[in-house]
């Protein structure tokens, strides 16, 4: 099976529609799929969820999508980097549902473990457990969260090898892991493309059983969320 499409436009161009739930990896700007991010705001497609850590800033990442109003509710946990997206939160023009970091990162897990839902404790008492189950787990309470499950995840890794094995380069791993096993159909954007069998299978951080078509972007920006330098 060939996994490999030649841009990030063709990759999207048969599986991104109108009102679906797309996936997409990062923390912050660090390993955020620029290429994919591009192609699936020059789609046109519209009425999106995306769930995502934040919504990148304005202008740059998914903050693209929120510019054109092609994202209609954000699952995420942090958006205090976007301007535009706090705009459209206080305006009633985005829904948005907030989630604790680590209880995303599991639920994209989840997702993708074939785990429907799990138990944990954080959010209990708050409004996050409004309207969600609580159970008394050895005398603690636990609330009930549901998995994620994406139709499209969109994923950036450093390397990838024909058969889709990826690795991750430092704290570009973040959440692309879970957001690959978490898609129906994962699209991955990679600096460095390799032969099967190049890449030691210690090294692989997720398997390539997860991945269905890969973009090769050799130079992304890798644009910088907060720049601070010493002072001389």
């Amino acid at each position: 099976m060939n996994k490999l499409y030649p841009d990030a436009a063709s990759a999207l161009a048969d599986v991104v529609k109108d009102g679906q739930t797309i996936a997409v990896g990062g923390f912050g700007l660090c390993g955020i799929p620029e290429a994919l991010i591009a192609a699936l705001r020059d789609s046109g497609k519209k009425n999106l969820t995306a769930i995502s850590n934040n919504a990148g800033v304005d202008g740059f990442g998914l903050g693209q999508l929120l510019t054109t109003r092609q994202i209609t509710k954000m699952i995420s946990s942090y958006v205090g980097e976007n301007k535009e997206f706090e705009r459209q939160y206080l305006a009633g023009e985005l829904q948005l549902e907030f989630t604790p970091q680590g209880t995303l990162a599991e639920k994209l897990r989840a997702g993708g473990a074939g785990i429907p839902a799990f138990f944990t404790k954080t959010g209990v008492g708050t409004i996050v457990a409004e309207g969600k189950e609580v159970r008394e787990f050895d005398g603690e309470q636990y609330v009930m969260e549901r998995a994620l499950v994406a139709d499209v995840s969109l994923v950036k890794a450093y390397k990838a090898d024909k058969a889709g094995n990826l690795v991750y380069r430092k704290t570009a791993r973040n959440f692309n892991p879970n957001v690959a096993m978490a898609g129906k159909i994962t699209i991955v954007e990679v600096e460095q493309l390799v032969e099967i069998g190049e890449i030691d299978p210690d090294e692989v951080h997720t398997p390539g059983i997860y991945v269905h078509r890969i973009v090769v972007n050799a130079n992304p920006e890798k644009r910088i969320e907060q720049r601070t330098v010493t002072p001389s």
